[in-house]
């Protein structure tokens, strides 16, 4: 039977809990980085609580772990990338560009928000999850050119909504 119980959370999460954020220490460098990409790795593993095999879980932790730090760098490469292309290598009006990437984020949650459910939730998959079209399409029971489709439509909408390269 899958499954993890509230009991068998909380002896998970009490044994995992430091060896876990000291890997995530050794990678990141940042103890407040590393305890949040554990508590985020915790929470996933609560919603998924129903589907887990307790004989996987530590596995499966260290994957969802490494798999949010990677998000993270990627997520900061892309911040990296848009900072230098659109204000070149000049940051000398560093407030003036917080605030420009403030409202980015902004116009970015927003047009999220307006995209249609099917589109958002495959767009997020592919691009937060890391998962792939055909693991996507198991997920959802759909076939691949399906989530080609919705993913393409969510593409198009953002570079038009946002104006930038996706």
């Amino acid at each position: 039977m899958a499954g993890i119980n509230q009991a068998e959370f909380d002896q998970i999460f009490l044994e995992w809990y430091n060896p876990l954020r000291n890997s995530m220490y050794y990678k990141t460098g940042d103890v407040q980085a590393a305890e949040d990409l554990v508590q985020d790795t915790f929470l996933k593993i609560w919603e998924k609580k129903e589907t887990i095999k307790p004989e996987t879980v530590k596995s499966l932790m260290y994957k969802i772990a490494n798999n949010l730090f990677l998000n993270k760098i990627e997520h900061e490469k892309v911040s990296f990338r848009f900072v230098t292309e659109y204000r070149g290598n000049d940051l000398s009006n560093a407030p003036d560009f917080e605030l420009e990437m403030k409202d980015f984020d902004r116009k970015l949650q927003d047009a999220m928000a307006e995209l249609d459910e099917k589109s958002r939730s495959v767009f997020l998959m592919h691009r937060i999850d890391e998962f792939t079209y055909a693991q996507i399409a198991d997920n959802l029971g759909l076939s691949v050119k399906a989530v080609e489709k919705r993913m393409s439509k969510a593409i198009a909408f953002l570079k038009e909504r946002l104006d930038v390269k996706i």
